[in-house]
């Protein structure tokens, strides 16, 4: 009971205290708060806020500080007005101020300290977005000195903010190395901001240079980094000498200054020497009669007689060098991220060409037919997948039911173009390039005819949205990671159906000797037939997988048709580890023909292109070349 009675005491008396403290401020002050000044409104702000008026500071800020018709400050809320001071109700109208945004933000500096405290959350972090948003030296204190906050978030935002003012206003320049120090292998955009400050440079130039200055490099006249022209500038920006008289304008003050065959006690007959101009010039100043300036004999002794230097603007070499080296390695570590990006990029962009390659590459491998219409294959899956997600809503079940049913329905376009077209000029190769063309030509109006020109969507589940990354500069759509997956999936399938399977046993030995297959009861045409449809099929599956990143049209196909017919013949006809090495040298080629020429794409594919007919000159057969009677057929 003793002790409630003390603590109840102990407020009352602590209460009427701060409010004669805070109402001695606001009376004090009565005429800078309410017509503030920018250049003189700083400490009073200051005062208010250590006599506890944050409330009364807040309201300010809101623009609902006023004044009533008494000359009270009051504070204005939705139901009335109430006296700043002592929260009385306030009757009559009440004028309220209306700070510029300069007061306002000296506002939000003074009321860091007290936020930073506060039990609430969200006033804490509203307090560390003030500081980011606008630091100054005044707030490392308040970081400094602030209690301890209680959630590890905020805790962890308020730390590195703390070195992050450290790094800029700390007045020792151990504790600003430290600080720099501090953030390791941090490559941040606000630990790089508070870097380059440090960093920042002033060029001077002089007899001598300062023995104290933190000196960035020293300049040589007359280099790139150091115009002659620029560095006479600096010397007559400085005061050291006068302005740099060009001949033009020497001969036009000679001439006008020309008198009794004279200038300047020179003779005029004897102006024709550059020196006897410049003593003319010299005598014409000495009088007064032109001002004074160099020469270029002149100019040239200026230059030679001082010294110019870049000079950082941080006084200390220590922090300098620790701010240099902390953004050295922080554009390599960059460097290695973007590298690492491309190459990301570059093995998805290669599992793409390679998953839309590899019924081309088993198809051309097998049956030796170059088919045009393999890219309205791919084309004919994407758009299968666009149909079976406008049948069942479930974008996941869509997907599981579209990749059967794409391999279906191409598989079967497939063998019908087989059967139709291929089968009928078979040993033909330019007849069946001509053929398939044209049929990639109907497919592609019949596409036209039945989805029309617009783009269709095909939309990825939820699970396949977002990205994967490592750090800020390292990510791959969740999508393009499928992909690769899928691409290896097949790859593996592929392994197992022609290394382990009857089928593809049949289809190798086919592949080596189609004469000899058929006397031990393997009928060729058959196996072609398959063969033509498996590789349809996976072109269905590819489209599908593209689909879901690029836009379903009728020329959806277009796109990938080269690429797929260079990866397959760049790799090695009719080898599935050729067409995955192919896929990697036009996927990573490609890439780094878009970093070295950015935005344009044409001249990427251009250049990608003559990459390919250069390479093919020395490699033929490809990167890893078909072997035994099949290569030499």
């Amino acid at each position: 009971m003793r002790r409630l009675l003390t603590l109840l005491l102990t407020l009352l008396l602590a209460g009427p205290l701060a409010a004669q403290d805070l109402g001695t401020v606001l009376a004090t002050h009565h005429a800078e708060i309410t017509q503030p000044s920018r250049q003189t409104i700083g400490p009073v702000i200051e005062a208010v806020a250590k006599a506890g008026g944050a409330e009364v500071l807040a309201a300010w800020a809101e623009r609902r500080l006023g004044v009533a018709d008494d000359g009270r400050l009051a504070i204005v809320h939705e139901g009335g007005a109430e006296d700043a001071l002592t929260g009385a109700p306030v009757a009559g109208k009440v004028k309220t101020l209306r700070p510029n945004s300069g007061v306002r933000s000296l506002i939000a500096a003074a009321l860091v300290p007290a936020q930073l405290g506060d039990p609430d959350p969200a006033t804490r972090a509203a307090a560390l977005d003030a500081i980011a948003r606008a630091p100054d030296a005044g707030q490392l204190a308040a970081l400094r000195d602030a209690p301890a906050d209680p959630d590890p978030a905020l805790a962890a935002r308020r730390d590195r903010l703390q070195r992050l003012l450290a790094i800029r206003f700390d007045p020792d320049p151990a504790a600003r190395t430290a600080a720099i120090d501090s953030f390791g292998t941090d490559t941040g955009a606000d630990f790089q901001a508070a870097l380059n400050p440090l960093l920042a440079t002033s060029r001077v130039a002089g007899p001598a240079l300062p023995a104290d200055a933190n000196i960035a490099r020293e300049l040589t006249p007359g280099t790139d980094d150091l115009p002659a022209a620029d560095a006479y500038r600096l010397l007559v920006e400085a005061g050291l000498v006068p302005a740099r008289l060009t001949d033009a304008e020497q001969r036009a003050a000679l001439t006008a200054h020309a008198k009794n065959g004279a200038v300047g006690g020179v003779p005029v007959a004897e102006l024709s020497d550059p020196a006897r101009r410049d003593a003319a010039y010299d005598a014409l100043a000495a009088q007064g009669l032109v001002p004074a300036a160099a020469t270029a004999a002149e100019a040239d002794a200026a230059l030679a007689a001082h010294r110019f230097a870049d000079i950082y603007a941080e006084p200390d070499p220590a922090v300098t060098d620790a701010a240099r080296g902390a953004l050295r390695a922080m554009a390599l570590r960059e460097g290695a991220a973007r590298t690492a990006d491309m190459a990301l990029d570059a093995i998805s962009l290669a599992s793409i060409y390679f998953l839309a390659a590899i019924g081309l590459a088993i198809t051309f491998g097998v049956m030796g037919v170059i088919n045009m219409a393999h890219g309205e294959f791919i084309m004919m899956g994407a758009y299968t997948g666009y149909v079976v997600q406008t049948l069942i809503a479930n974008r996941t079940l869509s997907l599981i039911v579209a990749l059967p049913a794409a391999f279906l329905v191409t598989a079967l376009a497939g063998v019908v173009l087989y059967r139709l077209v291929i089968r009928r000029l078979a040993r033909r190769p330019l007849e069946t390039l001509l053929a398939t063309f044209g049929v990639s030509i109907a497919l592609q109006q019949i596409a036209k005819n039945i989805f029309g020109t617009q783009a269709r969507p095909l939309t990825a589940p939820a699970w396949l949205e977002g990205s994967v990354g490592w750090g800020e500069a390292i990510s791959i759509s969740t999508i393009r990671v499928a992909i690769l997956v899928l691409a290896l999936l097949f790859l593996a399938l592929f392994l197992v159906v022609m290394n382990r399977t009857r089928l593809g046993l049949q289809v190798r030995a086919v592949m080596q000797n189609p004469g000899m297959a058929a006397s031990m009861g393997i009928s060729p045409e058959r196996i072609a037939m398959l063969t033509f449809g498996l590789g349809s099929g996976i072109a269905g599956i590819a489209g599908v997988a593209i689909g879901l990143f690029a836009k379903v049209t009728s020329e959806l196909g277009n796109d990938y048709i080269v690429q797929s017919f260079m990866t397959v013949v760049v790799g090695g006809v009719g080898n599935i580890w050729g067409t995955l090495a192919g896929a990697a040298l036009i996927g990573g080629l490609q890439k780094g023909i878009e970093v070295l020429n950015p935005g344009n794409t044409l001249a990427a594919q251009t250049f990608m292109i003559l990459f390919i007919i250069v390479f093919i000159q020395f490699r033929p057969r490809g990167i890893i070349p078909q072997r035994g009677r099949a290569a030499a057929a």
